[in-house]
């Protein structure tokens, strides 16, 4: 056997493509257009195209929406488009409803005079308590406060809950056995439950739990009316009433009196709520009756001025505002005198002295609480897409503004309804008169609502268009005013609203007056949960305005706020200030640096590292490792190899940090090395920094590869000695790897690259005769045969030690280590026939192991690839002879019996061997 002998020189040149200067970057912002136009012009030419984009073809469902379940054909059948929309909000504000009023797993039931048909039938014998007869009129007689307070049933929440759900299936059943009237009756005791408002907490869910019940019988309702308009008894069709057009005229007259009977059934009940609330049910049908039905709200409205409950009226009008939704068009004016009504009562309300009871107080906000989500939901069917000019005309309605040029010169108005206002109004409004709104919240300072929360909502809601703001300064100024005299929960609440617009109209000195503000106030204070919060959004915005992290550190009071927070608002905060000191490039001023190592510090200190798969510890994980990484202090090598050190003291728990710290050590030697000056001691520290971290990382694999790379940078620096040390490092690596890595599956592909690495890195390192010219690649050989790799991983390292051995024999190594002190084994043993006959007896014991292992692959697709991969190694590192060739076919016939004939690698391969073929050898190629 002979090496072939390789001019790396030459093959580079006659493999390089040729090259012209191009005139546009390809990585460039401005790529050429004139491609872009190439390949749509000619795509009526590509009828047999192997390519298919997606993003270009049209596609042919895109005009049917799905919403709920329902498909909505964009071309609209006659049905309204905002019904689905109307409908998905609703069950939206359905579900807020119970979330935000959780109840007890227990629910008291009344049962005095008229109540006591409705908690039958909620209540079922034997599901709760009941005294004697004679005992309970003793109990009444002796305390009639007592009494009244004990004459109540308690069931369970899920008892009363799947009791509804049972008489709203009873009530479908009866209706679809013909049992209308029953219908009707359990319907009316379900609205009933309406009227009870004991347990107040529950009365949200409640509500929500009967509406469904009585939309389920309005449903019904109207159905059967618009089957027996649409058709006669006897099943023809009378006509065709669409949804969103059809007039009471197109309805015949038998329908029409079944309509109206309905509402005769609904006006008997001698109840007041539950005859408002199942005429809303039915609300819909008096389309069939009249032309315009919308004038029926009002009395309606008028009608709900008669329940005396405050929290059973709220929700009244709440429900009138969910039916007058389903009309095709209806006017506003009904909507602002439920307002104008629930604003009355919540006057009330707050104007109510407080007893001699502490707990009075704690009762009217629970009220007002529960009765928010009336003024909520009513403001945003009034002002939904409202214009300005039918915005202002609402204001003008609800006693707010004098006319539509003077919006807010009005009267006070009650917090909470100033509140949802402030929400939905349109934003133009509230840029153009935030002054006037300003004075307005200060007007309207009673308890309905928490002052502070509206001044935050206005500088919410400007911040949206700040550039649209009429007088900056006047609001600013205005809101500084008002949280001057705040605690400090209240003054970070607000500032942190109008903080974007400080800071886009640069207000320096107000933006100084905040942050002093909030020093003075969180001085020797333990923040709350709250406040914190607050704080954290704070100092985000802040460094999220300013691109430069020491701009912002030189904000007076800005180091001593960040010393205030602790817990993972302070968490957060600082590794928002990590990535904005790593996100425009390196760091380098030290004070910079010292700051960011001690947020490093207390950042690691919070780190669960038990968990540390969790995303947010990962995360911080990678903010320090990235600011260790970013640390730049210029040519004072020591100093920032002292960092590393104290990096690796204080963070050292965090592994990808670990291998940053490897690598920062080995490039900081490489720059020390190109810097010229004598630094042999420095860069000889850096190796030594290096192999006390390595053995801390786990997994062998990474050792391997971080012991390469230190090994290059050795070599770079002409230590020759250091970098045996660490190549035997890395063997000792690769012996460990593969009991050590436990019941992990072992990285083939990982293994290969670094063993492929290990030999590239055998090519500048010079022979050692006292251990062996050939002592690294004879003992990869030892750990091949005494590991249970698979045949893949053994072949293709074979595969590498014999490319390594055939470019070890060239006179001229393709490269060398980077060191005038440091020769190649091309000169150290050039002519030494020894050293070639060392290679060629190491290459025959490759050559015999190779064609064993790949006969022992059990796949044979992967069987053929590694047949073709060893054949073209052995062809290109040695000069065909007989015994090469030998080897060679045999690979072939393997190859050719787990390939197809036909396959593209197995044909190239063989052109590859007969043109390397001497001439007596190519009757015998011709035959493979």
């Amino acid at each position: 056997m002979e090496f072939r002998p390789r001019n790396y020189v030459a093959e580079e040149q006659s493999h390089s493509l040729p090259r012209s200067r191009a005139d546009i970057h390809p990585f460039s912002s401005s790529s050429p257009q004139p491609i872009l136009r190439q390949v749509d012009d000619n795509e009526e030419n590509r009828n047999n195209e192997e390519f298919f984009d997606p993003l270009r073809a049209p596609d042919s469902k895109a005009s049917v929406e799905t919403v709920d379940g329902h498909d909505f054909e964009s071309s609209s059948n006659g049905n309204d488009d905002s019904f689905p929309v109307q409908t998905k909000e609703w069950t939206s504000f359905k579900r807020f409803l119970m979330q935000r009023f959780p109840v007890s797993k227990m629910i008291s039931v009344s049962s005095t005079f008229f109540f006591s048909q409705m908690s039958n039938t909620i209540v079922r014998s034997g599901k709760a308590h009941e005294k004697s007869s004679s005992s309970t009129h003793l109990e009444e007689l002796d305390d009639p406060q007592k009494f009244s307070e004990m004459d109540t049933k308690v069931i369970t929440q899920q008892e009363y809950v799947s009791r509804l759900h049972e008489l709203k299936d009873e009530i479908n059943r009866a209706w679809h056995s013909e049992d209308r009237v029953k219908s009707l009756k359990l319907s009316i005791k379900v609205s009933r439950l309406l009227m009870d408002t004991s347990v107040s907490n529950f009365y949200p869910t409640l509500f929500v739990l009967v509406t469904d019940v009585l939309n389920m019988l309005g449903d019904m309702v109207w159905e059967r009316i618009r089957q027996k308009a649409e058709f006669a008894e006897d099943g023809a069709r009378l006509c065709s009433l669409r949804a969103e057009n059809f007039r009471a005229s197109d309805v015949p007259i038998d329908a029409k009196e079944t309509c109206y009977n309905w509402f005769c059934k609904v006006g008997s009940i001698r109840e007041l709520l539950p005859r408002i609330y199942l005429e809303l049910a039915i609300f819909p049908c008096w389309r069939f009756l009249i032309e315009q039905p919308a004038e029926s709200l009002q009395r309606l409205v008028m009608m709900t001025r008669g329940i005396g409950d405050p929290l059973a009226s709220a929700y009244c009008r709440l429900y009138i505002a969910h039916h007058a939704q389903k009309l095709p068009s209806h006017d506003t004016g009904y909507l602002i005198t439920c307002l104008n009504d629930i604003t009355l009562i919540f006057t009330r309300i707050s104007s109510t002295k407080e007893s001699a009871h502490g707990c009075f107080a704690d009762s009217k906000r629970s009220l007002i609480s529960l009765m928010e989500p009336s003024v909520e939901f009513i403001m945003k069917c009034i002002l939904n897409d409202a214009s300005q000019r039918r915005a202002g005309k609402v204001l003008v309605e609800l006693g707010l503004g004098r006319s539509q040029e003077e919006l807010f010169g009005g009267s006070p108005c009650v917090s909470i309804v100033l509140h949802h206002l402030l929400k939905e109004l349109p934003i133009d409004i509230v840029s153009f008169h935030a002054v006037d709104i300003l004075h307005l919240i200060k007007c309207s300072n009673d308890n309905s609502y928490d002052q502070c929360l509206n001044y935050r909502l206005v500088g919410l809601r400007l911040s949206e268009q700040i550039s649209q703001i009429g007088s900056v300064e006047a609001v600013v100024n205005e809101v500084i005013q008002v949280v001057s005299e705040y605690g400090l929960d209240e003054y970070l609440k607000v500032v942190d609203a109008y903080l974007d617009i400080v800071l886009q109209n640069q207000m320096d000195d107000h933006l100084k007056t905040i942050l002093e503000g909030i020093s003075k106030l969180a001085s020797d204070k333990v923040l709350a949960e709250d406040e914190l919060a607050s704080l954290q959004s704070i100092l985000v915005k802040l460094l999220s305005h300013f691109k430069d992290l020491e701009h912002v550190f030189s904000l007076n009071h800005f180091l001593q706020i960040l010393d205030m927070m602790h817990g993972n608002s302070r968490g957060i905060v600082n590794m928002h200030i990590l990535d904005m000191a790593t996100r425009n490039g390196y760091v380098h001023d030290p004070t910079t640096i010292q700051l960011l190592f001690e947020i490093s510090q207390a950042l690691h200190s919070d780190t669960d590292l038990v968990n540390m798969k969790n995303d947010d510890n990962q995360q911080q994980a990678r903010l320090i490792s990235r600011f260790v990484r970013m640390v730049d202090h210029g040519v004072e090598y020591e100093r920032h190899l002292a960092f590393l050190m104290e990096c690796r003291g204080a963070l050292g728990s965090i592994i990808e940090l670990k291998e940053i710290l490897v690598h920062s050590s080995n490039c900081l030697a490489t720059k020390a090395l190109k810097d010229g000056k004598k630094h042999t001691a420095f860069v000889k520290t850096c190796i030594a920094f290096s192999e006390i971290t390595i053995p801390s990382i786990p997994g062998h694999i990474k050792q391997l590869n971080l012991y390469l790379g230190t090994a290059e940078v050795a070599l770079l620096g002409g230590l020759v000695s250091h970098s045996d040390g660490l190549i035997d490092s890395a063997i000792n690596c690769l012996q460990s790897s593969d009991w050590m890595e436990g019941s992990r599956t072992l990285d083939s592909d990982g293994m290969l690259s670094s063993i492929r690495k290990l030999c590239s890195l055998l090519i500048m390192v010079p022979g050692n005769p006292e251990v062996g010219i050939l002592h690294i690649p004879k003992s990869i050989l030892l750990i091949i045969h005494s590991r249970s790799w698979s045949p893949r991983l053994k072949a293709r390292i074979l595969c590498a030690i014999i490319s390594l051995s055939a470019t070890l024999s060239q006179e001229r190594l393709p490269y060398h280590a980077d060191h005038p002190e440091i020769m190649g084994n091309d000169l150290l043993f050039f002519g030494d026939s020894s050293y070639v006959r060392e290679l060629l007896s190491l290459t025959e014991s490759v050559l015999q192991n190779l064609v064993d292992v790949i006969e022992q692959e059990p796949s044979r697709a992967a069987r053929g690839s590694l047949s073709l991969e060893a054949c073209n190694c052995i062809a290109s590192s040695f000069k065909i002879n007989e015994h090469v060739l030998s080897v060679c076919l045999k690979l072939i016939e393997t190859a050719k019996l787990c390939l197809n004939a036909k396959d593209k690698y197995l044909t190239s391969t063989i052109s590859f061997l007969d043109k390397n073929l001497p001439a007596a050898a190519v009757s015998s190629s011709i035959a493979i």
